[in-house]
């Protein structure tokens, strides 16, 4: 129900695009049922009494009116309903706080003015996550995002997946599978000292970087530590430029406006690394350099201690939370407190609202926060990535995995697509950015690169990497299909038929620019399925 207040006497007219058929009030006067021609019937509520006259076939006015007003939408027009919202017109919030209270907890505190419990809506997610308050399953609004569900109380405590976030896979590798691994291995280290980055792209520059840190975590998982001191250098000489500002043609600057980085191209140009001058995309470029920042903190500690400065300033940029926060970064840049998933888009106004494409990439960006809390011994950054990083992985779970016969979107569309490519505030695309509807072998890589150990858990439900694979690899038919894209195909299948992947990947004649043949070979391998 909606508030709204008037301090002093005076007229309050409500409008609306459709037709009034029918109002009447309560004989106190404080309740008025409203009937739409569009087959819709409304409640306001006042808090004292008060006269309601129809000025027009579509707007009704409370003359001289003094108090409060609410107004709600009954439930599918059923008026069994009414007696729901008559329980709980009085109270009504004015204010809420999300507090993450304990590792792997949020907690919703409302705060309500007036008489009796609080009524709020609460969505798909937040019902998977309540470990409190009384929920009343049947009073519920249809929304895009599925249905919205009564809630009473003030105080929710939302529990997300309990996840434990490692540098190295979580099954382990077996000793048998190593030399396939460290030969890929040391093709790939070698190359990278006759391959140095030219992209000043943030975004492209980042993918690099974090493609050469899992090359060094690969490398201590299958006891390949000789190659180290080579990807420390390169790891090193690549990102130093851009925590130092002496990167040639591009750099992070501060932007005292809007409280947060930007780089030297994006601030003079609102289209230069995919609008990261206009804050769209933060925590998908900054996660890979934080992922690449905490590996070589990792295995580098004076490096580490050194360049902690901008290091965390890199993360608090998207991650910004706690007791230990930064007051040049507002709190959580892209992490949306209320949907618990984060958006990409940033300070650009679009008619569908507020947009993300790349769940994957949002994941990675808290995985690898929570790294840098390991990397640092930092416990408040390790626990705030780690539950942010559980929470995007369940809100892709809910709202981008379409699995077969689900029924949170419409049936055509659940037909036709098992990934979302965009999803906007209000509306579901298909299509990508940068790609039709039919290139499906691409909206299944965008959900899932980077591959890393937390692409396990993103991917955890065998069923429905089978689903997707199999509704994704006849677009690998079409002419033109790159090599990059098909590797995540294929490393998807990974999960439930380990051997016939490995033979696909094997014959790849390319890989994306953030992924290597090393760290396809890692991933079947950390697939403990044995063959099928």
């Amino acid at each position: 129900m909606s508030p709204a207040m008037c301090l002093a006497p005076t007229a309050v007219s409500i409008s609306t695009i459709h037709a009034i058929l029918e109002s009447y009030s309560s004989n106190s006067k404080t309740k008025f049922t409203v009937q739409l021609n569009n087959n819709q019937t409304w409640v306001m509520y006042t808090s004292s009494p008060a006269d309601l006259t129809r000025s027009s076939p579509s707007t009704l006015t409370f003359d001289g009116y003094s108090g409060n007003i609410r107004i709600a939408l009954v439930p599918g027009s059923d008026l069994k309903y009414v007696a729901i919202l008559d329980r709980f017109s009085s109270a009504y919030p004015v204010s809420g706080e999300a507090v993450f209270t304990k590792p792997f907890t949020l907690e919703y505190k409302w705060e309500k003015y007036g008489r009796g419990d609080l009524l709020m809506l609460a969505h798909p997610l937040h019902l998977q996550l309540l470990s409190n308050a009384t929920v009343l399953e049947d009073f519920k609004y249809k929304s895009i995002d599925g249905d919205l569900v009564g809630i009473v109380g003030d105080l929710w405590e939302l529990k997300s997946h309990n996840l434990s976030v490692t540098w190295h896979s979580i099954g382990g590798i077996k000793q048998a599978s190593y030399p396939e691994i460290v030969s890929a291995l040391r093709s790939d280290v070698k190359a990278l000292s006759s391959t140095p980055i030219k992209t000043e792209s943030s975004y492209f520059y980042g993918k690099l970087v974090a493609r050469a840190a899992r090359l060094a975590l690969i490398a201590e998982e299958v006891d390949c530590l000789d190659v180290v001191p080579a990807i420390r250098k390169y790891l090193a000489d690549a990102i130093e430029p851009w925590l130092d500002g002496t990167l040639s043609g591009n750099g992070f600057l501060y932007d005292p406006k809007w409280g947060g980085l930007v780089t030297q191209q994006g601030s003079t140009d609102r289209g230069a690394d995919f609008g990261f001058g206009v804050y769209n995309d933060h925590h998908y470029h900054l996660g890979y350099f934080v992922y690449g920042i905490s590996v070589l903190a990792k295995i580098d500690r004076a490096w580490g201690s050194k360049y902690k400065p901008q290091a965390y300033s890199l993360a608090a940029d998207f991650i910004n939370i706690g007791n230990q926060s930064n007051s040049n970064y507002p709190q959580l840049r892209c992490f949306d407190l209320y949907k618990l998933h984060s958006w990409a888009g940033g300070l650009t106004e679009f008619g569908d609202g507020r947009n993300q494409e790349s769940t994957s990439e949002a994941v990675n960006a808290y995985y690898s926060a929570a790294l840098m809390g390991l990397a640092y011994g930092d416990t408040n950054l390790f626990n705030s990535g780690s539950m942010l990083t559980s929470l995007e992985i369940q809100a892709a779970q809910m709202w981008w995995h379409v699995r077969e016969g689900d029924t949170l979107y419409e049936e055509k569309f659940t037909k036709e697509n098992r990934i979302v490519g965009i999803l906007w505030a209000n509306k579901r695309d298909s299509g990508l950015w940068f790609a039709p509807p039919e290139a499906k072998e691409i909206r299944l890589g965008i959900q899932l690169l980077p591959i890393s150990p937390v692409t396990e858990i993103l991917f955890s439900d065998d069923g429905f990497a089978k689903e997707i694979v199999e509704w994704a690899l006849p677009a690998l038919s079409r002419e033109g299909v790159e090599e990059g894209w098909k590797g995540f195909v294929y490393a998807l299948q990974g999960i439930y038929d380990k051997d016939g992947a490995s033979e696909k990947i094997k014959s790849l004649k390319g890989f994306d620019d953030g992924n290597s043949l090393t760290n396809l070979l890692w991933w079947i391998h950390s697939r403990n399925l044995g063959s099928q």
